[in-house]
């Protein structure tokens, strides 16, 4: 007996040894250690199995005293089931009365699927907070009345009510459906937020670390989720054949649109990215990005960074000397509608006329295609800012070049850009509010910056001279019911709303079109093309020279006055130069 146990014991301590199976702490037991376990009792099987075989075959009587084949593989299968249940134990009676935690969060996981029980068991191991998971919710009939790891799977509507979730106190939902669309999940989402519940999920699988999920991979839910759209799958070949191997220059190429701009060509191997922008710092992280980080340091396409003003002509002239870009994509303007109602000459001289410089040297230069970015509030404008940029698209519109071709590009807000109202929501969440609307009425349409951008590369690769197209933004949003939901989503208690009045320009809601404009359907079914009035380039000349001698005045009045007669449509809201439209329609 004595030397049957003595070999069982060499076995398996020959298998630990070799699996290291003891090196696993008790307390964090989990999946791969069961794994290591197993590996270590089938070594140690098949150990005895070779031993004993030997000597049956060798006949030595002394050491005949191994267990039968089937004694061995019994001794095997209770060291395993004692080893895990040991473990297993343990983890439980540490995890229950020993492990220090701040707090206990009732929670549902919404998804019952493959996702459902590895969220479950990632959030057993947070050591911070113990997690009761009450129920799983899942809409698949067959999955209905089922449980999981001893908690019950019900239906949204036997869940997702006033009743059950204060029946169990509830206050966390977490969606554990990686591969969930857009609209699916902002549908849970809202309704999660309406009963007050802290909602988060579970990124695709792609992103979990070492393919495991872990507690604090269970994002927090942002405002984007509630915005963005499913994602628009475009054919991107033309797009490849638009800007593989060519000269590509980007203006306003730090900023929000023009960075992402940068970042999509250079998927399409350019033979030159150049990347202008009058601001140093911005551009400094954008070259750090793009030459140090992956994917971009990788790609081995050649780029240039140049801080330069677009209102430069001599300057812009020199990188068209030196480069001669065959693409341009001039996203260079000031956008921040109250600030370029105080400050008209700034935003004549960039907006305009710095377009005006560029569009000139693209000619000059024998450009393939000049693609401005343009944007909503250049439709009927009520504000400088919106006034620039149609006065920008009308002298685009109106050159016409044997070798270039002049598209334009409007969509409206994108999320997360530079002076939009989602990052001002964040501060001043984070400051503890109040948080500032002007208008509880006011509507804007919101895109996400890389779909913008991408719909920018589409348009450009169909895009024929003269063009406009005008972006599917999808289903406006109320501005205050956005405030409402950023502050549930935030957990912050008490924050107030505050209705300040609409700024200077701003209007309630942005359009797309003027009214005397309508669209023509493109093969893409969220780019349609603006079918638009021509204008003759030499009344757009002399426009125009009429524009810049109002400049020299430095009066804003005068340059003001000036724009609305070129913009006829141009009327002022909430504005000083509301004055100049009741003067005209006294007249």
């Amino acid at each position: 007996m004595v030397k049957q146990f003595l070999s069982i014991f060499v076995a398996f301590l020959l298998a630990f040894l070799m699996t290291k199976s003891y090196n696993g702490m008790l307390r964090y037991t989990g999946f791969k250690d069961i794994v290591r376990i197993s590996e270590a009792c089938l070594i140690a099987l098949l150990i005895l199995f070779a031993g004993k075989f030997v000597i049956t075959q060798v006949h030595i009587e002394a050491l005949s005293f191994f267990p039968s084949y089937y004694k061995l593989f019994a001794i095997a299968f209770v060291v395993l089931l004692l080893l895990c249940l040991s473990r297993l134990i343990v983890r439980r009676v540490y995890n229950e009365y020993f492990r220090k935690k701040t707090k206990t969060v009732n929670a549902i996981i919404y998804g019952a699927g493959d996702a459902g029980p590895i969220t479950q068991n990632a959030l057993a191991q947070d050591t911070s907070c113990q997690y009761n998971i009450v129920s799983f919710v899942d809409d698949a009939k067959q999955k209905i009345g089922k449980s999981i790891n001893g908690t019950l799977v019900r239906s949204p509507e036997t869940v997702l009510n006033r009743h059950f979730i204060d029946k169990y106190q509830v206050t966390m939902m977490i969606i554990a459906i990686p591969s969930i669309t857009k609209s699916q999940q902002q549908g849970i989402i809202n309704k999660g937020l309406e009963l007050g519940l802290n909602v988060k999920s579970v990124p695709h699988v792609s992103k979990w670390i070492d393919n495991s999920l872990t507690s604090n991979q269970i994002e927090d839910i942002k405002i984007e989720d509630l915005l963005g759209r499913d994602a628009i799958i475009l054919g991107h070949e033309d797009v490849k054949q638009e800007l593989e191997g060519k000269v590509v220059l980007v203006t306003g190429a730090a900023g929000s649109i023009g960075s992402e701009i940068c970042r999509q060509v250079m998927h399409y191997k350019p033979k030159c990215l150049v990347m202008v922008d009058q601001a140093e710092s911005p551009v400094y992280e954008l070259q750090f990005e793009l030459c140090r980080e992956e994917p971009y340091a990788s790609m081995a396409v050649p780029v240039e960074f140049i801080v330069a003003n677009v209102k430069d002509n001599a300057r812009m002239e020199e990188i068209f000397a030196k480069y001669h870009p065959q693409l341009v994509y001039h996203a260079a303007a000031y956008k921040h509608v109250p600030l370029m109602e105080q400050f008209p000459y700034e935003a004549v001289l960039v907006n305009v006329f710095g377009t005006k410089n560029m569009a000139d040297l693209a000619i000059q230069y024998k450009v393939e295609k000049f693609v401005m970015i343009s944007t909503d509030k250049a439709v009927n404008p009520t504000n400088v800012m919106g006034a620039t940029k149609r006065l920008a698209e009308i002298y685009t519109q109106s050159r016409h070049a044997k070798n270039t071709k002049f598209i334009t590009t409007r969509f409206g807000n994108v999320l997360g850009s530079n002076g939009s109202v989602i990052p001002l929501f964040k501060k001043q969440l984070a400051q503890g509010g109040p948080l500032t609307v002007t208008d509880r009425n006011i509507i804007r349409y919101f895109m996400t910056i890389p779909e913008a951008c991408s719909l920018v590369l589409k348009a450009s690769a169909m895009g024929e001279d003269g063009n406009i197209f005008v972006f599917d933004m999808g289903e406006p949003v109320k501005i205050y019911e956005l405030a409402k939901k950023m502050i549930k989503l935030s957990g912050v208690q008490n924050v107030q709303i505050e209705i300040t009045g609409l700024r200077p320009g701003e209007k309630l809601y942005e359009e797309l079109l003027a009214t005397k404009e309508n669209t023509i359907p493109t093969n893409s079914p969220k780019i349609m093309r603006a079918k638009v009035r021509e204008y003759d380039s030499a009344e757009v000349d002399q426009q125009l020279d009429a524009l810049m001698v109002s400049l020299k005045s430095m009066d804003n009045f005068d340059i003001v006055t000036k724009m609305k007669e070129i913009v006829p449509e141009f009327v002022s809201n909430n504005s000083a130069f509301s004055v100049l439209d009741h003067q005209k329609s006294i007249q």
